[in-house]
């Protein structure tokens, strides 16, 4: 357990007595990289300025490296770098003036200053953007003196939210890799919609809808929510669904799109080689059979938005 940086504990956070964030519980460990996922107005921001220390909790509590936020909010906040999706930047000042006061403000010690402002800059790709004004600057350029900033005092924690909107696709690319470099220091949240975001940069992944977690595990879990127990098979001559569930472990079959047929199998079933040999000896011109992939996209909308179909139903 001594390799947990963040410990958020049954969080709760109501506004006018409606909850906001309910009963929210995940750890993050050392190194490792957490994408917060959810659809817009899901209680991610909330979240974050919980973890933060920026907002209260209606309930439950949050520990950075076992430090209580409430009980100790210095000691912990000291312990973090935060960029949240309104990005704090004073953009009348050049890029080493604003990482200067960003140092200060975070309390490193005058000696180290420079080298801590220095080694943001590198780290960030703002070397040569030292004497740059930030209003000047481009909006991917902008948004990595965001990052600069929280991890100029070199925080065990960095929490980012939505660090990619409204950057176009190159920049986009450029932060996601800074990203994954900052995460070989640092743990990471990482606050986002974008469910491509998160399997390209993310180990972990935590997915809220409606205030409540709705999915935790490992990105790899999280694909293999989308292989399914399915095939999309192909025939030149068609056969109709009652010939298909003839052949035993398949349990359902329909027509899909382009005249192929969807096939659903048992569990621990392998309806495969039955199925080539129904058709040879059939004649039905099999020419494709795989399995049949549902999109992330897909198993994303079926985690976030199965209540409402509940509800409906």
């Amino acid at each position: 357990m001594n390799n947990l940086t963040v410990e958020a504990i049954e969080l709760t956070r109501l506004y006018g007595g409606r909850e906001a964030v309910s009963n929210v519980s995940f750890s993050v460990k050392q190194g490792e990289v957490l994408g917060f996922l959810g659809p817009n107005g899901a209680g991610k921001s909330t979240t974050m300025k919980m973890l933060t220390g920026n907002l209260a909790p209606s309930a439950g509590s949050v520990k950075i490296c076992g430090i209580d936020m409430i009980e100790n909010p210095k000691e912990a906040k000291a312990l973090i770098g935060y960029l949240p999706e309104m990005r704090p930047l004073y953009k009348e000042f050049t890029v080493d003036e604003y990482l200067t006061i960003a140092a200060r403000l975070h309390r490193v010690s005058s000696k180290h200053i420079k080298k801590a402002v220095e080694n943001a800059k590198e780290r960030c790709g703002l070397g040569h953007m030292s004497k740059r004004l930030i209003e000047n600057l481009s909006n991917g350029y902008q948004q990595r003196v965001g990052i600069a900033q929280a991890i100029i005092h070199s925080p065990t924690v960095v929490i980012l939210d939505e660090p990619t909107v409204g950057l176009d696709p190159i920049q986009i690319r450029d932060i996601r890799a800074l990203i994954r470099e900052i995460g070989g220091q640092h743990s990471v949240i990482l606050s986002t919609h974008i469910l491509p975001e998160v399997e390209m940069v993310c180990d972990h992944v935590q997915i809220i809808d409606k205030g409540k977690l709705v999915f935790n595990g490992g990105i790899d879990v999280l694909k293999r929510q989308r292989i399914g127990n399915k095939l999309l098979i192909g025939f030149n001559k068609t056969p109709t669904v009652e010939e298909l569930l003839k052949i035993k472990g398949v349990t359902e079959a329909e027509i899909a799109d382009n005249n192929m047929m969807r096939v659903r199998f048992a569990e621990g079933a392998a309806p495969h080689e039955a199925i080539v040999k129904a058709a040879v000896k059939n004649s039905w011109g099999l020419y494709q059979i795989a399995p049949d992939q549902t999109s992330l996209e897909d198993v994303f909308v079926q985690l976030t938005f199965h209540d409402a179909a509940a509800e409906a139903a």
